[in-house]
C-alpha cells in the first residue's frame, strides 16, 4: 500500500511514545544512571517535530495547491453584420398554366367518297385556302352536267311561254282569244319562271358538291398527320357522323390559359388589372421569362368548387416555337416599383410561426426583429415590415449569436443579385406577390 503524510505522521508519534515510556527511571534504579541519555532524547525530539512540520507543509500542499487550475474566460463569439440592401424592386404575381391553340380546326369531307390523293406533309404548316386532300369528282361531275341540262330545259320552256302569251296579247285588241287563255299563258309563263330558278338552284347545288371534292384548308395553322389513306371511303354530311381526316391548329397568335385564386382575382380586380395587362411567360426549360403577352380574357363567375377562375392570355408565336400543350409559368406584375430593404435569406431565423433577424446594438449586445418577409430575390429576402433600415443584421454567425449575449461585430456588405435573376419561390400568404425583381 501507498503511504500518505498522515500515515508517516501516526507511525512517528507511536514510536516516541514507545521510547518515551522505555527511558522513564523505575523504582528499580537509581538516578545516577539515567543522565548520559538525556540528550539523545532531547535530539530526537526536535528531529521528529522539525519531520512532522515538513510533512504538514508537503500535504498542505499537495491538498490545496496541486488542483486543477480555474478555466480561463472564453472569447466573446465573432459575427458579420451589415445594414439591410435597400433597392427599388417590382412584385410579381405567379401563375401555371398551358398553351392552347387560338383556333383549332376539324378537318372532316361535305360530300362522300373514295380518297384520290393527299396534298400534304403530316405536321406542315399550311396556309388558308390550300387544298389538302381530293375526293373522286366523277360522280358529282355528272350530277352537275345533269342539272345544267334541266337548267336549259327550264329556261327552252320559259322562253316558248314567254312568246305564246306575247302572241296572245295582241288577239285581246281584236277580240279574238277569251280572257281565261291569256290567265291560263300568264300562269305557265309564272311556273317556267319558277321551274328555271329551281334548276339553277340545283346547278348551284352540284357546283358545290363538286367543289367538295376538294378539301382544303380552312386556317392557316400546323396541320396534324393524315387519319385516313388515299383508296379510303370517307363519310360527309357534315357534323360529328362525318369521317375526321386531320386537323389544324393556329399557331400565332397562340393563347395561355391559367386558373388564379379568389383571392389573387380580387387584387388584379382592385389594382385595375384588366385586358390589355402585360404579362411574361417562361418555359419549363427556361430561367428567364422570355415570352411576352397581353391579358385577353378573363371567365364571368368562379368556379364554385375550386374557388378559381379561368383567364387567358394571348402570345406572339411569330416562328411557331410555342405549341398547343406546352406547360409554361406566368408572372404579372402586380403593385407596382416601390423601395424594399432586402437581407440574405440564410440571416433569417424561425421560432415556431414567427420569422426572426438577430441585430446587433450599439453596446454589442444581441437582440431579435420580428419580421415579416416577402419574396426571394436571387439569395436575398424581401423584408416587407419589422425592420429599420438602420438596422445592424448579423449576415454571418448566426448560430454563434445568442438573444441577448454579447458579440464582437465585424462590419461586412449585402451584395445585390443581378436584375435578371428571378426566384419562384412563394411569400408567406398567397395574396402576397409570388416573386419580385430588382427594377432596372
Amino acid at each position: 500500500m501507498f503511504e500518505t503524510p498522515f500515515d508517516r505522521y501516526n507511525d512517528a508519534a507511536t514510536a516516541e511514545r514507545r521510547e518515551q515510556e522505555a527511558l522513564e527511571p523505575t523504582g528499580d534504579h537509581d538516578g545516577a544512571g539515567d543522565q548520559p541519555d538525556a540528550p539523545k532524547t532531547l535530539r530526537r525530539s526536535v528531529l521528529w517535530t522539525g519531520a512532522l512540520i515538513i510533512l504538514s507543509l508537503v500535504a498542505a500542499w499537495w491538498l490545496f495547491a496541486g488542483g486543477t487550475p480555474s478555466p480561463a474566460a472564453l472569447p466573446l463569439p465573432v459575427v458579420t453584420i451589415a445594414e439591410p440592401l435597400q433597392r427599388e424592386i417590382t412584385e410579381w404575381d405567379e401563375f401555371v398554366g398551358r398553351f392552347e391553340a387560338s383556333r383549332s380546326v376539324e378537318i372532316r369531307p361535305q360530300v362522300s367518297g373514295q380518297i384520290t390523293r393527299i396534298h400534304f406533309t403530316d405536321g406542315q404548316y399550311v396556309r388558308q385556302g390550300a387544298p389538302l386532300f381530293t375526293i373522286d369528282a366523277r360522280s358529282y361531275g355528272a350530277m352537275l352536267a345533269e342539272a345544267k341540262a334541266e337548267a336549259a330545259r327550264a329556261e327552252s320552256a320559259l322562253a316558248l311561254s314567254r312568246d305564246n302569251l306575247a302572241r296572245a296579247g295582241r288577239l285581246v285588241a281584236e277580240d279574238a282569244i277569251a280572257a281565261t287563255e291569256i290567265d291560263r299563258l300568264k300562269a305557265e309563263v309564272r311556273n317556267n319562271e319558277a321551274s328555271l330558278a329551281a334548276a339553277r338552284a340545283r346547278v348551284s347545288s352540284r357546283s358545290l358538291d363538286m367543289s367538295f371534292t376538294t378539301v382544303r384548308a380552312p386556317i392557316s395553322g400546323r396541320i396534324s398527320d393524315r387519319r385516313i389513306d388515299a383508296g379510303n371511303l370517307v363519310s360527309g354530311g357534315g357534323g360529328a357522323e362525318a369521317t375526321l381526316l386531320t386537323t389544324i391548329n393556329a399557331v400565332d397568335p397562340v393563347y395561355f390559359e391559367f386558373a388564379g385564386s379568389e383571392a389573387l382575382f380580387l387584387k388584379a380586380r382592385r389594382e385595375g388589372l384588366d385586358k390589355g395587362t402585360p404579362i411574361e411567360i417562361r418555359l419549363q426549360d427556361e430561367t428567364e421569362y422570355t415570352w411576352q403577352g397581353t391579358l385577353d380574357f378573363t371567365d364571368n363567375a368562379l368556379d364554385s368548387a375550386s374557388g378559381t377562375i379561368r383567364a387567358r392570355a394571348v402570345v406572339t408565336n411569330g416562328e411557331g416555337f410555342l405549341a398547343p400543350g406546352l406547360f409554361g409559368r406566368m408572372r404579372l406584375a402586380t403593385g407596382g416599383t416601390h423601395q424594399a430593404l432586402l437581407v440574405p435569406d440564410t440571416a433569417v431565423t424561425t421560432d415556431q410561426t414567427r420569422k426572426l433577424l438577430l441585430v446587433v446594438q450599439k453596446d454589442g449586445t444581441v437582440a431579435t426583429r420580428t419580421v415579416e418577409l416577402g419574396p426571394l430575390i436571387g439569395n436575398l429576402r424581401v423584408v416587407e415590415r419589422g425592420l429599420k433600415p438602420s438596422d445592424k443584421v448579423v449576415i454571418e454567425g448566426v448560430q454563434m449569436a445568442m438573444p441577448g449575449q454579447k458579440v464582437t461585430a465585424k462590419q461586412g456588405r449585402i451584395t445585390a443579385a443581378s436584375p435578371d435573376v428571378v426566384s419562384t419561390a412563394a411569400a408567406p400568404r398567397v395574396s402576397r406577390a409570388a416573386s419580385a425583381t430588382l427594377a432596372k
